[in-house]
């Protein structure tokens, strides 16, 4: 299984990737489907069954919502995030959806999306669409959400392939083991091994300007967080705090990183709180590797930027292209899908990437690389998935401000040894696997164990 650095960056909208970002795009693959064998006129009504976890917070994360988006040929990466309530509330009011962006058919929202309180084989995240052309079902598809955007069909998910690309790599890994010893053998840095890789996909030029792209999202992103102010939607009644927490740092002024560390961890608290208040939003996002921790890397990324005046874009690169290695690691011998590990597969596996990414942008050697992402994820094993009301807001926008500085800290411990210690990374990424298996389905993104099921004021 060959994963690009820009499969665990995706520009796409909150506030998930499992139950947002895949769904949609489950939806507009099917819609395609459709349309390449030529069934999009004979359809007369689609039904969409959700299972798992897609059901059981799937309204809390806007899984319906996208699914139906994803159905009109929107792509989460394309669309407008303003333009999806008034066109749902068009679909609730008329009963009818333009299917594939072409014309409209039948859509009763109680009949034909089904929130259903029941699992499928191979993965939480499930669901089943099906054509219908009068009574008659004209095709039908099962697609699995298998985490930070990543989707499988019935037929990938039943051979095992939970990824279907079989690119040759000149550097492949499936552990940290083989890739540091990959590093010593070439003479090459993590990042240098891993831009090897992504020349298979793509020329330099092109695999530059892709991560400065992310790079200016995640930017973006963190800019819109500073400026919305207000009661994040979904009833929780969570009031936004980035843009207050900025005006009160920016009226302390710029602070001394070594003189003032508690001053310049409040930064790191600001960018990371206003990169999830804005995934809670719905607003546009990059996937890091999921929604649910997209403001790890960005906040770990915009604290390196604002506080080194040496900083550059080639910075940037260095720091995706260290990130992405543990990220690949993860997602290879664990997950990053809160539904099938938990929280520890999302956070956990954010923070020990942001871990990686600081510490290969200041010069860490691959030892030094993986103690730092190690570190990062072994403080976050056992880390429950209990959103309360099934909304990507409590605990999770807080959760990324304190795993962020956990990645900083991570990073500034393996940088001060020489790489050797007692855990390796493969072994904590099993850890977390073999964790996240014995950990009970209600603490897995179900909203029906831990803060999820007791009261809290927000």
């Amino acid at each position: 299984m060959a994963i690009s650095v820009f499969d665990l960056f995706k520009i796409g909208i909150g506030p998930s990737s499992s139950h947002t970002v895949g769904p949609m795009r489950a939806a507009a693959l099917f819609a395609g489907a459709l349309r390449e064998r030529r069934l999009l006129s004979r359809t007369t009504r689609v039904e969409v069954r959700l299972y798992g976890s897609l059901s059981a917070t799937g309204v809390g994360h806007g899984t319906d919502r996208a699914v139906v988006m994803g159905l009109m040929g929107e792509w989460p990466d394309r669309i407008d995030p303003s333009t999806i309530t008034p066109r749902i509330e068009a679909v609730l009011a008329d009963q009818v959806l333009p299917l594939g962006g072409g014309d409209s058919i039948e859509f009763v929202w109680a009949r034909d999306m089904l929130l259903l309180d029941e699992n499928l084989p191979y993965h939480p995240n499930a669901m089943t669409l099906t054509a219908f052309e009068g009574a008659s079902s004209l095709y039908r598809d099962t697609f699995y959400s298998v985490g930070g955007g990543f989707v499988v069909d019935e037929e990938q998910a039943a051979s095992g392939r939970l990824d279907a690309d079989t690119t040759v790599l000149p550097y492949d890994f499936n552990s940290a083991a083989e890739l540091l010893q990959l590093c010593r053998t070439h003479q090459l840095s993590v990042p240098e091994l891993m831009l090897a890789n992504e020349r298979i996909w793509r020329t330099d030029a092109d695999i530059r300007s892709g991560l400065l792209a992310i790079w200016q999202a995640m930017r973006d992103c963190v800019h819109n967080g500073l400026r919305h102010e207000g009661i994040l939607p979904g009833g929780l009644n969570v009031r936004r705090r980035a843009a207050r927490l900025h005006q009160s740092l920016q009226e302390i002024g710029r602070p001394n990183v070594i003189g003032s560390t508690l001053s310049a961890m409040e930064w790191v608290n600001l960018f990371a709180l206003a990169v999830n208040e804005e995934n809670a939003a719905g607003g546009r996002m990059v996937t890091a590797p999921t929604n649910g921790a997209a403001g790890i890397v960005p906040a770990v990324l915009h604290y390196y930027m604002k506080f080194n005046p040496d900083a550059s874009e080639d910075d940037v690169v260095t720091f995706f292209l260290g990130a992405a290695a543990v990220g690949i690691l993860c997602k290879k011998n664990a997950s990053i899908s809160g539904a099938e590990v938990g929280c520890q597969g999302e956070v956990g596996s954010a923070c020990a990437m942001a871990a990686g990414g600081l510490a290969a942008v200041l010069g860490a050697t691959p030892e030094q690389w993986e103690n730092a992402a190690e570190i990062g994820l072994e403080h976050n094993l056992g880390l429950t998935c209990d959103p309360v009301g099934g909304l990507v807001q409590v605990p999770c926008i807080e959760r990324n401000a304190i795993a962020s500085v956990k990645a900083i800290n991570a990073a500034q411990m393996a940088l001060r040894g020489d790489g050797e210690h007692f855990i390796s990374l493969d072994r904590v990424i099993r850890t977390m696997r073999d964790t996240g298996a014995d950990m009970h389905d209600k603490y897995k993104e179900t909203s029906r164990g831990g803060l999820a099921v007791n009261t809290i004021e927000c």
